[in-house]
């Protein structure tokens, strides 16, 4: 049987377009409205969900994701928070790919066993640690194989023909190319050399290619899934959800709408460029 990332590339492929992948971070503003905006992403559009585990020194990440994760510690979340509110979330939604994107340090202080046996009962799908390179594969992503989760690996466009193979070697899902050199949310991609670089990593493997960092609009995904397998989007809508908090930073009435109408706007764009992604 497929797993819920295979299925959602195959079921992509069949219907002539890429996926659109979303970020968001687990417990911001709160747990509960985080867990909203996450129920509410496949019904706008998104094909695959990342939720953010927070970490204070998120190193990859720029300011966006950054506060997002204050905003989640301040709100007391924590590891196994997130992983309960992934539970609640698949006793409604069966079929949507979720996987968790952070770094090690908070997996590392959980128990890697024990993260790994409570994230396969939560239904969570596969992971991004990005502050793991290959040369620790022993650490994490090997055991994360074999309970049968996604270890999701990020090439960069600093990752040479030699460093390439190292870095696809137990990758599983799918790759994730980040269009920029520098932190997420800071800077537009150059489309153009976004195709190339998609374009070389796909001579190196079978898996689907999908490309982050710096997609803000439906114009920019469209832009994107001309020549990707998805495209993924996380700090414009952070910048959404923080945008409709009020002066104390707490949701209101509008918060969750707001991500959902970009989210709309951002599937509306990748699935506009089917046709001419597969020509």
């Amino acid at each position: 049987m497929p797993s819920r990332i295979d299925a959602t590339f195959a079921r992509a492929r069949a219907e002539n377009r890429s996926v659109l992948v979303t970020y968001v971070m687990s417990g911001d503003p709160d747990p509960e409205t985080s867990l909203e905006v996450l129920k509410a992403l496949p019904g706008a559009g998104a094909d695959i969900l990342e939720f953010g585990l927070p970490f204070t020194d998120p190193m990859a990440d720029g300011p966006a994701i950054q506060a997002a994760g204050l905003r989640a510690l301040k709100a007391k979340q924590t590891v196994s928070g997130t992983l309960d509110l992934v539970r609640r979330f698949r006793a409604e939604n069966d079929g949507t790919p979720i996987v968790l994107m952070g770094y090690y340090n908070p997996i590392h202080t959980y128990g890697v066993d024990r993260f790994l046996e409570d994230a396969v009962a939560a239904g969570v799908d596969g992971l991004i640690v990005v502050d793991l390179p290959p040369e620790e594969d022993a650490e994490l992503c090997l055991p994360a194989l074999a309970k049968g989760l996604a270890f999701i690996r990020l090439a960069t466009p600093t990752t040479d023909e030699r460093r390439l193979p190292a870095v696809l070697a137990n990758t599983a899902g799918f790759v994730y190319y980040v269009s920029i050199t520098g932190v997420t949310g800071t800077a537009t991609p150059d489309f153009g050399k976004v195709s190339e670089a998609v374009a070389r990593i796909r001579r190196h493997t079978d898996l689907p290619v999908v490309v982050g960092f710096g997609v803000k609009t439906g114009a920019h995904a469209a832009a994107i899934a001309k020549g990707a397998d998805g495209v993924v989007v996380g700090s414009a809508l952070v910048d959404a959800l923080v945008r409709s908090l009020d002066g104390e930073g707490r949701p209101q009435a509008g918060s969750v709408p707001a991500v959902v109408d970009l989210v709309r706007e951002l599937a509306e764009g990748v699935r506009s460029a089917g046709v001419e992604r597969a020509a």
